[in-house]
């Protein structure tokens, strides 16, 4: 599930069978690993090497590229403070989309960038309010408030710790498995939920019927504990000083433990593949018989 990618530099211009490469493996469900691949932190954004700068509440601090706005901040801390991370993240953003512009240039016309997010606090013994807010439990991305209506969602991680810890994940079967486990069990919403939804604020935008299914997806693998134990899955480390890329909307995933990563979300539709019929949406529509966008 995992494919190695020797690229040591941010700007290094791979060579074309790594770009075509890169896009096979991501596109058929599996994850591009960078371990020579690292985000340098320069020293006056060390300091935030800290948990206090994340507010308990929240699993980690969002930074919005498009506007520079800061999200999830440690509570009894002045705002001014948080400038240099403001800027380390607002690099790590332009790295990050410098790096699919060159390794993954078909994508380029199409792309568009989502928040930036910086994970200060270790996942092992985190307690989650609920399991489906618990990423230790294997799941494929889809967010509640923000319906992506079909586009596809590309993350780049990166390990920062300065002490040595991996990133443990687990990685499950291939998402067509996932679908034809759950998607017998999936009603279409109610006439009027997505228009009633969004006018309550309740979400972003008016919900798709892929967005409904791949929810509802997300929420049925989280809370089946039988799922959880006996699905195949094979665990996998992400050392310091490496980066992974993932459409964490295809491969189910659980972060299980580390401490101290970055994180940048693109979204993608699928018309920009290679392969769009091994998209979410394509597979979803083929097992239903619905036109889901």
């Amino acid at each position: 599930m995992v494919i190695t990618l020797a690229l040591r530099s941010w700007d290094a211009q791979p060579p074309q069978v790594d770009r075509e490469g890169a896009v096979t493996a991501l596109e058929t469900g599996h994850v591009l690993y960078l371990p020579h691949l690292a985000f340098a932190m320069r020293d006056e954004e060390r300091i935030f090497l800290s948990a206090r700068y994340s507010n308990p509440g929240s699993k980690n601090i969002s930074f919005n590229p498009m506007t520079d706005e800061l999200r999830g901040l440690g509570r009894g801390t002045r705002k001014e403070e948080y400038a240099p991370l403001a800027a380390m993240m607002a690099r790590y953003a332009r790295g990050a989309r410098r790096l699919l512009d060159i390794l993954l240039p078909r994508y380029q016309p199409f792309l568009e960038t989502g928040r930036t997010s910086f994970r200060p606090a270790e996942i092992a013994g985190r307690i989650a309010s609920s399991c489906r807010k618990d990423d230790t439990r294997l799941h494929v991305d889809a967010f509640p408030a923000s319906p992506v209506l079909g586009k596809r969602i590309l993350r780049i991680f990166s390990n920062v710790s300065p002490d040595g810890k991996k990133r443990e994940w687990r990685i499950g079967e291939p998402f067509e498995a996932v679908a034809r486990h759950f998607v017998g069990r999936i009603r279409p919403p109610l006439p009027g939920s997505a228009t009633l939804l969004r006018l309550l604020r309740v979400t972003r935008d008016r919900r798709a019927l892929y967005d409904h299914f791949m929810l509802d997806l997300h929420n049925r693998m989280k809370v089946d504990g039988a799922y959880q134990d006996d699905s195949p899955q094979t665990n996998v480390h992400f050392a310091p000083g490496s980066t992974w890329m993932v459409f964490t909307d295809q491969v189910p995933h659980a972060a299980m433990a580390g401490q101290h990563a970055l994180e940048q979300t693109f979204y993608l539709p699928v018309s920009a593949l290679a392969t769009p019929e091994q998209s979410p949406l394509r597979i979803l529509e083929r097992l239903t018989g619905y036109r889901l966008v």
